[in-house]
Parts: structure tokens; sequence; C-alpha cells
């Protein structure tokens, strides 16, 4: 008699187990939303569990701006969320974070990223704690009690190339998932820095393999992952737009993603025909990034968004919309 495969499920288990699971949760199932609401909208809600969502662009973009700003999102929506930072440590995604929960206030006369590091430093000529330290900034008392609401389900991964491999990512979600109680929206900045157990030393090799351990942990925990990813020379030197065929490493990256967000300046992909009639607007577009919606498995691709950038805050303001100018695929410098 041949054994019970645990991998089967007939599509009465499947239908059963959805119902339960609908019943039992008080949210849209296994959607963890990003907090941006033109790009909620294409994406059908967020950032779906089971999925793999990759986040690409040149230098100097704010990829782990927008990572920073969706994980804090989906922390305060009631989800958990473990951040496995490869390029900062614990401190800094804090720092970034209170800038930004100041920033949102709208309020000319707050505090930056600057002025908020100085304060975590304790260069700033205070005194005391933090929160004294940050009494004379507009707003910075009320930001850190809206943190401290959602601080305990925003979880930092002090990660190094040298050590955090994909055993380390995956005993980390399990970690979370134990003291939580669920399994927790996953962050890795980034992708080519996660260190392979063993193996070749061809990146595309290497590549592959992390890509693909991170698909599967998607799968296994039923919880988006989102992976910044590092584009290839071509793709930042060819005056080209960023595509799927310019992330580095591997073919596997467009292939295993479920959704491909890709940054860009909006200034540096406008046609040419805006510029001519309005000689000004290259300046104004240089707050604003566009991303692109290059793949999506869950509905529309194809789809690009702007939103305005924040960075003095650490931030993009959220309520994006579409583009509504052309765009090429050849970049226009503009300097």
């Amino acid at each position: 008699m041949l054994g019970v495969d645990l991998d089967l499920s007939s599509l009465t288990t499947v239908l059963n187990d959805v119902d339960a699971r609908l019943r039992a949760e008080t949210g849209p199932a296994r959607m963890w939303p990003t907090g941006f609401s033109a790009l909620d909208e294409v994406l059908s809600g967020g950032l779906r569990g089971g999925n793999l969502i990759l986040l690409t662009g040149a230098q100097g973009l704010g990829k782990t701006t927008m990572a920073v700003q969706m994980a804090r999102n989906a922390a305060r929506s009631g989800r958990h969320v473990l951040y496995f930072c490869y390029e900062h440590d614990a401190q800094s995604i804090l720092e970034r974070v209170l800038a930004l929960e100041i920033g949102e206030q709208n309020d000319p006369q707050s505090a930056d990223l600057v002025r908020v590091r100085q304060a975590f430093e304790g260069v700033d000529h205070g005194f005391g704690g933090l929160a004294e330290r940050m009494t004379d900034v507009r707003g910075a008392i009320p930001a850190l009690g809206r943190i401290m609401e959602y601080a305990d389900r925003l979880h930092v991964h002090n990660s190094s190339g040298n050590t955090t491999t994909m055993t380390v990512i995956t005993n980390a979600v399990e970690q979370v998932w134990r003291q939580t109680g669920e399994a927790p929206m996953v962050v890795v900045d980034y992708l080519q820095k996660v260190k392979l157990d063993g193996g070749s030393d061809v990146e595309a090799e290497r590549v592959t393999v992390v890509v693909e351990g991170l698909k599967d942990l998607s799968l296994d925990a039923k919880v988006p992952v989102l992976a910044i990813v590092a584009a290839d020379k071509e793709g930042l030197e060819t005056g080209k737009r960023l595509r799927a065929q310019h992330l580095r490493g591997s073919t596997a990256l467009a292939y295993e993603a479920d959704v491909l967000l890709v940054l860009a300046h909006k200034y540096q992909i406008i046609a040419r025909h805006h510029l001519v009639f309005d000689s000004g607007a290259a300046e104004r577009w240089k707050d604003w990034a566009v991303v692109s919606v290059e793949k999506n498995r869950n509905g529309r691709d194809g789809v690009d968004l702007e939103f305005r950038k924040r960075f003095d805050q650490s931030r993009y303001e959220q309520d994006g919309s579409m583009v509504a100018e052309k765009l090429v695929d050849e970049r226009l410098y503009v300097e």
C-alpha cells in the first residue's frame, strides 16, 4: 500500500482551509498593505502572502526608504514584519522610522533625518534620553508614541554578508513565528548580499539558489517576501530604462518574482517634448520618483506610478498617482 503524500491536497481540503481562515481573520486574507494607495490598488490590495516581490532601481533612488516605509506600514496595520538589513543596523532603521513619522505630520518646522540622527548619537547638545533630546522638535513626542504602538511588530535582523545565509533567514522567521504566533512579512535588503551555504563562487548560480530559497520561503510561510535587488552594470550605464533583464546575477530573478517594482527618477525618463514646452518641468520632476510595475502575476502590469520624494524625512509621500506624461525607454539627462 502506498503511503500518504502529505504535500497533496484535494480541492475539498483547500476549500475548507480557505473558509476556516476567512472566518478567523478580521482583515483581507493573506494581504499586507504597502500603505501606498495607488500601488495597493494596482496590486489588488497590497503584498500577497506566498509572493516574492522584487524592488530594484539605481543607487540613490530610495529603495531602502521605500522598503522601510512599507515595513512600517504593514506593522502599523497590525502585521508582524521581519527586516533583514545587510546595509544598516537596527538603530539606523529606527532613525528612519522616527523621521518619517515626524515628517508625515507635514509640519515645515519639524525635524529631518539629520536632526533625528543627532539626537540618537548624542551630538545635539541636549541632555537626558531620547525623549528629552527631542522635546524641542515639533511632533517628535507624538511620533515616538505612534512608534510604540507597533514597535513590537517590526523586527530588525542585523544581517551580514559574511554570516547571514538562507538558513539563518529561515530560522529567524520561525523564531518570530513561535514568539508571536504569526508568520511575519519578510524584507531582505538586499538579495545579492545573502550568503550562500557552500556552493558555487559564480554569482549567477549563487543568486539563483538564493532567489529560489526566498520564493520557497514565501510559499511555505504564506507571507510576502520583499527583496531589494541590485541592477547590473549594463542596466545602469546603457542609457535605457531599467528592466527585468537588468537584475544583477541571474535570469531566475525575473522568472521567480511574482511582482517586480522598478524605481526611476521621473526627470530621467520623461519624453523630450514635455521639456520643449515647459523648460522648468525638469527641475520640478527631480522631486518625483516613478514606480513601474514591470511584472504582476496578481493583476495589471506595465503600470507607471509617481510619488513625491521627501528623502530629507526618509520617506515618500504615499498619495501617489498614475504618471500622466509620456515616458520613454531612453533616459533623458538634464543638467
